[in-house]
């Protein structure tokens, strides 16, 4: 999946949930076909799916890979992560992101 491949896609609906001097919480809901656009990370995160799904992973070198998200299983990433998250499925995907600041 190419950068032209997406540029069509529609965008996540971001819910933006507690923002204080120590997290940002984050909801995202990815309709079928949508994208959070190109982005870096500069706080470390942790990401709770609540909607199970495949959403896509585009890096910055061109390559992607797909990453199954279950409902409750969390994962941790450090800052500095830049990527563009899509969901090319037919159906929803969503995930909360919690920014330890």
């Amino acid at each position: 999946m190419t950068r032209d491949e997406v540029a069509d896609l529609a965008p996540a609906v971001v819910t933006e949930q507690v923002d204080n001097a120590r997290v940002r919480v984050t909801h995202y809901h990815f309709p079928p076909r949508s994208q959070t656009g190109w982005h870096r990370h500069v706080h470390d995160y942790v990401v709770v799916p609540t909607i199970n799904g495949t959403l896509t992973i585009l890096e910055p070198d061109g390559s992607c890979r797909d990453v199954p998200y279950i409902g409750g299983e969390s994962y941790f990433r450090p800052h500095g992560a830049e990527h563009n998250v899509v969901n090319r499925t037919g159906a929803p995907v969503a995930f909360v992101e919690i920014e330890l600041k």
